[in-house]
């Protein structure tokens, strides 16, 4: 399975406000729809979920085959570091879940971090095919519910994240707004967030990572099934707002800057899809260089 191709920010508009005005069936009904769309609608006609009781977030990481980088070892050192971001949260209510061909060395698995073989042949980039295999092996893992988020291998999670998310127990999920991006090459750090008078050409984290939205999954309740989850991650991130508000669940922002995203370190996906030099260069553009500020980030990001 490809990625599926996001729908064009214009006709986004229109389903939105056809749903809103029309009615979720009217638009099953009438209107040309992708997969994804259709199964959030579907949910939109729902009830509307209670927010959770003592939830678990859920981590669901598609792990780069081992035919397809260069240096497995560097892959395997820097899916150490995220797995470390998890082990190191203030809060215990969590659990990782990788997908990949080769099971890789270096890593605790235990009950809270465990590992899927991918065993489908398959050619060319196949983490969407992952994410549909983790999206619907969710259930055996997790069937109390909680919080789905996806997760890249190289990427690092805030400390005090998984925290917020489990004491805050929103209804719906929640959006990663504030974030840093690292070039591995120079170790500065570029300031994601929503743009501003004073900062245009600022971005939200949501728009540059694919670590950027956890879901409300409660699979007991049938508030996020495991078919709706795998065909929201089919799409690429910019799509995750867009599809989570369609189906009624619209994502709460986190309140801190809940992830970091390593660019320029050889073995990106962007890499392989040519799109990691527009990144290095935001970081350039909008660096973070208060000592105060760099020294907080050590502190939320102990193993950046």
């Amino acid at each position: 399975m490809a990625q599926v191709p996001a729908t064009p920010k214009s006709r986004r508009v229109l389903i939105r406000l056809a749903a809103a005005t029309l009615g979720p069936q009217w638009c099953l009904e009438h209107m040309r729809l992708q997969a994804s769309e259709t199964a959030a609608l579907q949910t939109r006609l729902q009830p509307r979920p209670a927010p959770p009781k003592d939830p678990v977030v859920v981590f669901l990481i598609p792990l780069v085959g081992s035919h397809h980088v260069g240096n497995w070892a560097d892959v395997e050192r820097r899916l150490a570091d995220t797995i470390a971001s998890f082990r190191g949260q203030t809060s215990p209510r969590w659990r990782a879940l990788i997908c990949g061909q080769t099971r890789p060395d270096g890593i605790a698995f235990d009950d809270q971090v465990r590992f899927l073989r991918f065993t489908r042949a398959f050619s060319g980039n196949d983490k969407w095919a992952k994410l549909g295999t983790l999206s619907r092996f969710l259930p055996d893992l997790c069937p109390e519910g909680g919080y789905a988020m996806p997760f890249d291998a190289d990427d690092l999670l805030n400390r005090n994240a998984v925290k917020e998310m489990v004491t805050r127990a929103d209804p719906n999920g929640y959006l990663v707004t504030q974030g840093l991006v690292r070039d591995a090459q120079s170790g500065a750090y570029g300031l994601c967030a929503p743009q501003t008078v004073l900062a245009p050409g600022r971005k939200p984290f949501w728009k540059m990572c694919g670590s950027c939205a956890a879901f409300r999954v409660d699979f007991s309740q049938g508030v996020c099934d495991a078919a709706w989850l795998a065909t929201l991650t089919s799409h690429e991130h910019r799509m995750f707002p867009y599809l989570a508000a369609l189906a009624g669940r619209p994502l709460a922002p986190l309140r801190q800057q809940a992830v970091t995203y390593i660019v320029n370190h050889g073995e990106n996906f962007g890499i392989r899809r040519g799109r990691v030099g527009f990144k290095t260069r935001y970081v350039a553009r909008f660096p973070v260089t208060d000592r105060e500020e760099l020294r907080r980030i050590a502190s939320d990001f102990p193993a950046a």
